[in-house]
């Protein structure tokens, strides 16, 4: 049995149809992707449409991701004057959200889990950040406590999660524990894209995390080329930067700039300017 894990795309058409490619190659079994196809980056329609087409053509199984669950939640919400604070901290989910055209329900009723069976008949269990919710993820630095947490009981002979934007691959018990890493927006410093391939081999499972170049400057061009640096906020000037340093940053900015920011003590691009200066 072979089976490739994807997550965390975030709009990046140029990664994606790079591990495509890759992962056609190898010809799985079946290919799970884990959520977060869509938004923090600037093409989510393109992405969207190949997924839909995938799942339709090719058997791929999709899940929902936290990025799935806000842009859904931009339909019908009252949305705040667009000069304001919040409106433009929310402003690229509700820009992913246009651009998308579909109603939330398509995106809000994607699995959140799926369950396959092992060639020995036990389970191989996949959902996008851990079974404790869409935002609750592992990381490599994670306790065995907390992944024993996360896995869910009873605990699955692999279990695969992404969310966190960082590779890893590590037994817990008797648990294989998967995370396969962003195709789109890691996070661990290595810009490449990353997947996991997960293969049955001599009675237990085998994992290869995968990273592939892809062409980062048309991925880069875009931001401008779609409108998204101009369209979807001050925040998306962050999440260009994540793209080019491979590192996380809109969390830290929240941490350090949105309570100033919502409170009138600090506009938010200034805020973002202000961040990026300091690192």
């Amino acid at each position: 049995m072979k089976l490739a894990v994807l997550s965390d795309i975030h709009a990046n058409l140029p990664a994606f149809e790079a591990v495509l490619e890759d992962v056609r190659a190898w010809r799985p079994d079946t290919v799970v992707f884990a959520g977060d196809g869509v938004n923090r980056g600037p093409r989510p329609a393109e992405c969207w449409t190949l997924l839909a087409a995938l799942a339709e053509g090719e058997g791929w199984r999709r899940l929902r991701g936290n990025h799935e669950e806000y842009v859904a939640s931009r339909e019908g919400a009252a949305l705040t004057p667009p000069d304001s604070p919040a409106f433009l901290i929310a402003q690229s989910s509700l820009w992913t959200y246009q651009r998308l055209g579909l109603p939330a329900a398509t995106l809000a009723d994607l699995p959140f889990s799926l369950s396959l069976l092992a060639p020995d008949g036990g389970e191989v269990r996949v959902t996008h950040a851990s079974m404790l919710g869409t935002r609750q993820g592992i990381y490599p630095d994670s306790s065995d406590e907390a992944i024993r947490e996360r896995v869910g009981r009873p605990a699955p002979g692999l279990f695969a999660a992404g969310h966190t934007h960082r590779p890893l691959s590590r037994l817990v018990d008797d648990t294989v524990v998967v995370n396969p890493g962003s195709v789109g927006l890691p996070f661990d410093g290595d810009p490449r894209a990353s997947y996991a391939r997960c293969t049955w081999r001599s009675g237990g499972w085998q994992v290869d995390i995968r990273r592939l170049d892809y062409d980062r400057a048309t991925a880069e061009a875009a931001f401008r080329d779609t409108g998204f640096l101009d369209e979807a906020g001050p925040l998306t000037w962050l999440m260009l930067r994540e793209l080019q340093t491979a590192r996380s940053l809109i969390n830290h900015w929240l941490t350090a700039y949105e309570a100033d920011c919502l409170a009138g003590r600090i506009g938010v691009m200034a805020a973002v300017e202000r961040f990026l200066a300091e690192r």
